[in-house]
């Protein structure tokens, strides 16, 4: 019998690959799955071992992205922002029925009382309104600060961590929260300034901070520093400076670090300092206060960032 060489075109193995969990009864040669005719066989001798299997597969065809999404009959995925992980049933507030029918008065009570239910069967403890109550809270703020769906995931898996590991006695939920958000944001390199942060959030600005430092150090959360480049894009963007500017702006913080004049100083002042030197070096003249308002920092420390910037500039230039 002719030695079958088998190549792999892919490091990861094919679902037909997996199947093959026993060799064929009569040779001992390999086993196909055959999902076309709903057999298995062997490769080596053609033996159907197995047939009439279930096709798990469904009974369309789609030939492209969108026809496969409007084709799919399966609900929304899981997701860590809903308490209950989206795996519940929602109710629709409006008393009508699948044809856009209004219901009857029996009707209408039927589904007030199923509404009431079902709410009170997603919050069956005090830990899932906890986690409601904090979802919410966590959405709103992201919402505020313009963040992307990957961070608030991220706040909601660490505010469920801190849940789970008893960290919030004596705390709000409002401000593990906020804690929350704020870590998400820096770990994803989109990160917000404790001021922005403060601003959306119905806690101060210190217990943010408390609370930030306490639930980084019980969950050992690896948080780098913020990098001042990292808030170059959004700045720029919303003064509507170009991308020479911007690219100026980053040169003038790369400058800074080779000076190590950004060591202690904070990372908003410093990004807000070069994005208003690199305005006026590519005469796209901007104002200390309009910059003021966009980093929500004052026009004092960007004068005095934007006087660091230069110098370490030139004293680059003539090493």
């Amino acid at each position: 019998m002719s030695e079958h060489i088998r190549t792999r075109t892919t490091e990861t193995e094919t679902e037909d690959e997996r199947a093959e969990t026993s060799g064929c009864p009569e040779c001992g040669g390999k086993l196909a799955a055959d999902t076309e005719h709903g057999e298995t066989v062997c490769r080596d001798c053609g033996l159907v071992v197995e047939e009439d299997e279930i096709d798990r597969g469904p009974e369309w065809r789609a030939f492209d992205s969108a026809e496969k999404d409007e084709k799919s009959r399966v609900g929304a995925p899981t997701t860590n922002m809903m308490h209950d992980k989206g795996l519940s049933t929602n109710i629709d507030w409006r008393d009508q029925d699948a044809y856009g029918n209004s219901l009857d008065s029996r009707q209408r009570q039927k589904m007030q009382r199923l509404r009431k239910w079902n709410e009170r069967f997603r919050t069956r403890d005090s830990k899932e309104r906890n986690l409601k109550q904090a979802l919410g809270e966590i959405d709103r703020m992201a919402s505020a600060l313009g963040l992307p769906d990957n961070v608030r995931e991220t706040a909601s898996v660490i505010y469920r961590r801190a849940l789970d590991e008893n960290l919030l006695p004596g705390r709000s939920i409002e401000g593990v929260s906020t804690a929350s958000v704020y870590a998400a944001a820096r770990q994803a390199g989109v990160p917000r300034s404790l001021d922005e942060v403060a601003g959306v959030s119905r806690v101060e600005k210190s217990e943010i901070a408390r609370t930030y430092r306490y639930v980084v150090r019980e969950l050992g959360l690896e948080v780098q520093p913020a990098d001042p480049e990292s808030y170059v894009p959004r700045f720029a963007s919303e003064l509507e400076l170009s991308e020479e500017a911007e690219n100026r702006a980053r040169q003038l913080l790369q400058n800074a670090k080779e000076q190590g004049v950004h060591s202690g100083k904070s990372p908003v002042g410093l990004a807000a300092a070069a994005v208003y030197a690199a305005s006026l070096l590519t005469n796209e003249k901007t104002t200390q206060a309009a910059v003021s308002e966009v980093a929500d920092i004052s026009e004092v420390t960007i004068r005095n960032r934007y006087h660091e910037l230069l110098e370490a500039e030139q004293d680059l230039a003539f090493a």
